[in-house]
């Protein structure tokens, strides 16, 4: 089963950090060693395009095929992510050179396409699609320089080599389409030490393409699948014209280079290509802003709750007693239980047991357990986890019921397992279904989404109703004042009071917290991009719940000041405000960042967008909501009441 494998691979992991320590990435899996000839296998993983957000196969295009096609077993991060890795028929010796050679089988006869593999490689130029190839587990790059000057040093040109995702599968040029058919492979090796007596092992370090497109005419095969590549200036482009028949060859060449780059740190050249600093200036601004806030607002309140607290407990002036404002006079109604308790406790629940699930993931890749390298693993420990973390939402959806008074606690803990997951569910399978529409890789196959079904009602149902059984039986938490039989009227409030006006007000300082992440962790899901800074995600995350428990605490003090004790719902509510400012910015990046112009790609877009803002509501308002019921039971333990 892929996941103990995972689990496995990321103990031989830890034990690889321990030995090495001075490497800052965690490898998945132990290193291969190559002898000289050794064959290193060349795979495919998938096609992909920022515009349509659709990846499909490799094979799903009229590529050479090997003899035998074989797919790897994957796990589920994989799976979800629309990776299908399978083998090509490339053949790379380790170093060995090779200047041209045919990868179809036929020596010198061409390849012909048909008018519809043609259209749909046209098509699939014009969306703009990339091809990702890997070898020994490293993703193929693409290497981008960009010359600032011409004349200066050798040394000032490497600052400006950037590195693109797998290669692109053609260009246009105005109406034409021109496919890349000749792929020239650079792969870097490291030289292992050995003893005198031993034979050399190298390791591959990096792997780079640089795609071209040759005419048919200017490739000059032989009978032994050999060619010759054709003068750089004089060859034309492989043209594939939609409307008829197209041949053309394809063909590769392998260039070896010695490189000093240890294996550890081998996965470094990708995982650059986003600026640091930016997320360090970032970074210290958030930590400045919300701490420069935090102590306004915690001197703040806690002046003035001390005002309070000191006139309330006075009671030799009786008749100021009489006439007080502000929360003491709902003391008696400040605990009422509110409307649909089961709903609230459910939201709740997941809430936290979505709170466990990112602590646990982000800390685990901060340590650098989920590194790239072990793809899709990510994934499949965030699935696992929120099954397993069913346990902690049920004890504390079951507690809080209770303590709200309720008594139905079998319909209580159904509802907790199946609320948020069924919309999540649902949604992911309503756009299941278009993604099958287009018969892209993307789409969960049949098999996995039974077996989600199947995690979901065989491992986290029963885990809920257990953690909910022992969490309604516990003693409810101890609410430090009796509720009044009869509730007392709420007096009008002002326009600021209004639940709209304050979902705006709290969600600006979350929100401006960790905004430049967002930035990031978008285009890692849009834009096919690593996404592996974690340890700044982990600061981010310090930081979101840290300034949601204040924003939430300022809100519900200003509540019971205007005498409004409906403070349950409106606190999760309102402390989730940030998700609202995510929902604007997704729309702001669908419309500046990505080309996407198709119905279905929009679709799948807004589609996530909506579960990842749902999710992110669930998780601030379930952090503010603790924040201020914890901080109304203290406020109202700390006066006397008669």
């Amino acid at each position: 089963f892929s996941f103990l494998q995972e689990q496995l691979s990321y103990v031989l992991g830890l034990l690889l950090l321990l030995h090495s320590t001075d490497s800052f990435y965690v490898p998945g899996v132990a290193p291969i060693n190559f002898h000289r000839n050794d064959p290193v296998e060349i795979k495919a993983v998938k096609l992909t395009s920022s515009r349509t957000q659709l990846p499909y196969e490799y094979y799903s295009l009229p590529f050479c095929q090997p003899s035998k096609i074989t797919y790897k077993a994957e796990n589920l991060g994989e799976v979800l992510r629309g990776d299908r890795i399978v083998n090509t028929p490339f053949q790379v010796s380790m170093n060995v050179e090779k200047k041209c050679e045919v990868l179809c089988n036929f020596p010198n006869k061409p390849v012909t396409l048909t008018v519809e593999q043609s259209k749909l490689i046209a098509e699939r130029i014009r969306e703009d699609y990339y091809v990702h190839l890997i070898a020994d587990n490293l993703p193929v790059a693409t290497r981008l320089e960009f010359y600032s000057n011409r004349e200066e040093e050798e040394k000032k040109k490497e600052k400006d080599v950037q590195f693109e995702h797998g290669y692109r599968l053609g260009f246009m040029d105005g109406n034409k389409f021109y496919l890349h058919n000749h792929l020239s492979f650079i792969l870097y090796y490291h030289r292992e030490d050995v003893e005198e007596s031993q034979e050399h092992t190298y390791r591959v370090v990096r792997f780079e393409v640089i795609p071209q497109s040759i005419k048919l005419e200017d490739l000059k095969a032989d009978e032994k699948s050999m060619c010759t590549l054709p003068e750089a200036t004089g060859s034309a482009p492989q043209e594939i014209d939609p409307t008829k028949e197209n041949q053309l060859l394809f063909t590769y060449s392998v260039h070896w280079e010695e490189s000093d780059i240890k294996w550890a740190s081998r996965w470094d050249t990708y995982l650059t290509m986003s600026d640091v600093q930016i997320h360090w200036f970032s970074i210290i601004n958030s930590v400045v802003v919300v701490f420069f806030l935090s102590g306004i607002l915690s001197m703040i309140i806690i002046r003035t709750l001390r005002k309070d607290i000191a006139n309330y407990n006075k009671e030799d002036d009786i008749e100021d007693t009489m006439e007080e404002s502000g929360w003491k006079l709902v003391h008696g109604d400040v605990f009422r239980p509110p409307q649909y308790p089961m709903i609230l406790s459910s939201l709740l629940g997941s809430g936290i047991q979505l709170f466990c699930m990112i602590l646990i993931v982000i800390f685990v890749a901060m340590l650098g357990m989920l590194s790239p390298s072990s793809r899709g693993a990510l994934m499949t420990t965030a699935c696992f986890l929120f099954m397993f973390m069913g346990v902690f939402g049920g004890f504390f959806a079951g507690r809080l019921y209770r303590t709200l008074k309720g008594h139905r606690w079998k319909k209580g803990a159904f509802c907790t397992a199946t609320l948020y997951p069924g919309v999540v569910f649902g949604i992911c399978f309503v756009l299941n279904c278009f993604i099958w529409g287009k018969h892209s890789s993307g789409a969960v196959p049949f098999p996995t989404m039974v077996a989600l079904l199947c995690m979901w009602f065989g491992i986290s149902l029963p885990l809920v109703y257990l953690g909910y059984y022992f969490g309604f039986r516990k003693q409810p938490y101890d609410n430090p004042v009796r509720t009044n039989q009869i509730p007392r009227q709420i007096p009008e409030q002002r326009w600021y009071m209004n639940k709209f006006v304050g979902i705006l007000m709290a969600g600006i300082l979350p929100f401006g917290a960790m905004f430049i992440e967002l930035f990031f962790i978008f285009s890692a899901i849009w834009e096919n991009q690593f996404y592996y800074l974690f340890g700044f995600l982990f600061l981010v995350f310090i930081i979101l719940v840290v300034s949601c428990s204040q924003i939430s605490i300022v809100m519900v003090y200003f509540q019971l000041c205007a005498e409004d004790y409906r403070w349950w719902w409106r606190t999760f509510l309102v402390s989730g405000g940030s998700a609202f400012y995510v929902l604007i910015y997704a729309v702001f990046y669908f419309v500046n960042k990505l080309d996407i112009v198709e119905f279905i790609p929009s679709l799948l877009y807004f589609g996530y967008t909506a579960l990842m803002v749902l999710s992110f509501w669930l998780l601030t308002g379930t952090i503010g909501f603790y924040a201020a019921y914890m901080f109304v039971r203290k406020i109202y333990a700390a006066v006397k009441i008669d």
